[in-house]
């Protein structure tokens, strides 16, 4: 298996600490977020990436210059953001064949990453995507699902002010190639996944629930949380 790292993000609500650092590469607990998803996903076996990167590239492209997964990369420079749908989009040719992973990588995330891999293997025959869940501590500011009895997604509430529950997108998901038809559907460059693409798979998106760690690294404070929260978190899959 494949995966898109999407990497290219501003990173505004982040500031001061983003106006001379990238986003993926903030650290926690002195290690930059780009590294742990690579550290984890290695792990679970995917041995291939691709890393978007814009805003202050040559920083992601120094730091991947010196990685021990630089053999495992390919970066690919947007002089405009084309948002995730479009990245994709742009990427094609190199994800058509198999089921591939896609990851905001400005979440702090751990799990049993296999796990979810065959969760995706194991998904209902309908649905084309896996989305990875959580329970927000946040739930106005994610993207809330509602399930059935399968755990397949029935509605989707993207920052509503009364969400319906806590269980939120993780922003990570495994998706089938047969979605570049629905991309290419679209006409359009600049494609939200949240909004341009995952209303038109309501109950067609298996899930799988993190229930190990999972943060977006969004604003000042929950970046400083994971500061904190890291430090307790127990790893049981290193």
């Amino acid at each position: 298996m494949k995966a898109l790292l999407l990497a290219a993000g501003l990173g505004t609500r982040l500031s001061p600490i983003t106006d001379h650092i990238p986003k993926c590469l903030v650290p926690i607990n002195g290690k930059p977020l780009l590294e742990y998803w690579l550290d984890n996903l290695t792990k679970a076996g995917i041995k291939e990436f691709f890393i978007n990167t814009s805003y202050l590239h040559e920083q992601v492209e120094d730091f991947v210059s010196k990685s021990k997964y630089k053999d495992y990369i390919t970066l690919v420079y947007e002089k405009e953001l084309l948002n995730t749908g479009g990245t994709l989009l742009s990427l094609k040719e190199f994800f058509k064949t198999e089921a591939f992973m896609v990851v905001h990588a400005d979440n702090l995330s751990f799990c049993n990453f296999q796990s979810f891999i065959n969760s995706h293997r194991q998904r209902q025959k309908e649905c084309e995507i896996t989305m990875m869940l959580f329970h927000s501590d946040n739930p106005k500011s994610c993207g809330i699902v509602e399930l059935d009895s399968f755990g397949i997604v029935q509605k989707f509430h993207e920052k509503v002010e009364n969400p319906p529950s806590d269980l939120a997108n993780g922003a990570v998901y495994i998706c089938e190639p047969s979605i570049f038809e629905f991309l290419y559907s679209l006409n359009k460059k600049e494609i939200d996944f949240s909004n341009d693409v995952l209303p038109n798979y309501m109950g067609r998106i298996n899930t799988f629930l993190n229930d190990v760690y999972h943060r977006d690294i969004g604003t000042i404070e929950s970046y400083a949380l994971a500061q904190i929260e890291y430090l307790g978190i127990k790893h049981p899959f290193k």
